[in-house]
């Protein structure tokens, strides 16, 4: 009950002898006053601050998702653009198989067109060497007549005792002993 009593006293500001002050109890005026001060500034917050703080709110939340929409486009446009490189690398791999391909191709057909130009070279070579074997054939083959001619023409003077030296008779004893020098190879062969 002093309690009581103190804080009567207390409020009519009279001050009890004896009786210990409480500083931490407000006065009336003070308490009305700091409630009228709390609502104005109440007021005063949610009309000017918070419409304020909303629309900060609001922009940074426009910011961030217009940054989240850049950030999902930029990954879209990046993924389109990995497609992209990845159907040219694509296109130059197959670019690259069809350039191998023909490069191949020619190869062999230049390798095909060495080969004929080497077999029509053998080829004339060896007409060539024909042709020249025959011509130092029938070269040694004339040489030879005439030296079998020469030679059968001095064995027959000295068997017959007389001179053939006559080249007319001279020529025509040569030719026919190789003639039928010829025949008696040819039967031979034949058997």
């Amino acid at each position: 009950m002093q309690l009581a009593g103190a804080f009567v006293a207390a409020e009519a500001g009279e001050k009890i002898p004896g009786d210990p002050i409480y500083p931490i109890l407000p006065h009336w005026g003070e308490l009305i006053f700091g409630i009228i001060v709390f609502i104005a500034l109440l007021i005063f917050v949610q009309k000017k601050i918070v419409p304020r703080l909303e629309k900060v709110y609001e922009e940074r939340r426009a910011a961030i998702e217009g940054n989240v929409e850049k950030a999902e486009r930029a990954q879209e446009e990046a993924a389109a653009a990995l497609a992209e490189y990845k159907a040219q690398l694509a296109d130059a791999r197959g670019e690259a198989n069809r350039i191998r391909e023909e490069a191949r191709q020619q190869g062999a057909q230049i390798l095909a067109e060495m080969r004929e130009q080497a077999q029509a070279e053998a080829e004339r070579i060896s007409t060539a060497a024909r042709a020249t074997i025959e011509a130092e054939r029938a070269q040694a083959t004339a040489q030879l007549r005439a030296e079998v001619g020469r030679l059968a023409t001095d064995l027959a003077s000295r068997i017959v005792g007389e001179s053939l030296q006559d080249s007319a008779r001279q020529s025509g004893v040569v030719d026919r002993f190789l003639a039928d020098l010829e025949r008696s190879e040819s039967g031979a062969t034949s058997r």
